[in-house]
C-alpha cells in the first residue's frame, strides 16, 4: 500500500509524529475511511510506503487493520504499523487521496544500511522532487 503522510517532510519528523500519536496495541495508528479489500494479504507481510514532499521515501511494516467509528459515525479503518521506518529509493509521486495499491514489482527498493543517503531525507522536498527526476537519488 501506499499513502501520502500530510504534516511532516523528513524520516525524524515522521518518527517524532508516529511516537506520540495514536498507538493500538503498542502499534503505531494510521486513519483511512475504508477497509482494503486485501488487508488479509497485506497484514503481517505487507508495507505501507509513505510519500512526503512529493516523493515516496520509506515503508513501515503493517501489522494489521482495525476498524473503528469516527466521529461522524461513519466506520473507518486504523492500519497498525510498527515503528520501523525503512529508508526507500526515493521516487516521485503525485499527490493522491486516502491510499492505493503498490504491486511489489513497483515498489521502491529498500536503501541498504551501506548506502550514501544520509541527509537525503533532510532536503527541501522541491531539491529532493527534482533530484530524483533527474535520477540523481
Amino acid at each position: 500500500m501506499i499513502k501520502l503522510v500530510v504534516g511532516c517532510t523528513t524520516l525524524d519528523e515522521l518518527a517524532a509524529w508516529m511516537h506520540r500519536g495514536e498507538r493500538i496495541e503498542g502499534y503505531g495508528v494510521i486513519r483511512t475511511r475504508t477497509m482494503p479489500k486485501q488487508a488479509e494479504e497485506i497484514s503481517g507481510k505487507g508495507s505501507l510506503y509513505r510519500v512526503m514532499g512529493g516523493l515516496v521515501l520509506c515503508r513501515q511494516p503493517v501489522v494489521g487493520f482495525r476498524p473503528f467509528t469516527r466521529p461522524d459515525g461513519q466506520l473507518g479503518t486504523h492500519i497498525l504499523v510498527t515503528d520501523d521506518i525503512i529508508p526507500v529509493q526515493p521516487r516521485a509521486m503525485r499527490p493522491f487521496q486516502g491510499w492505493r495499491y503498490l504491486k511489489p514489482d513497483e515498489a521502491p527498493e529498500d536503501l541498504g544500511a551501506g548506502a550514501l543517503v544520509s541527509g537525503i531525507e533532510n532536503l527541501p522536498p522541491a531539491l529532493r522532487r527534482s533530484l530524483s527526476e533527474l535520477c540523481l537519488i
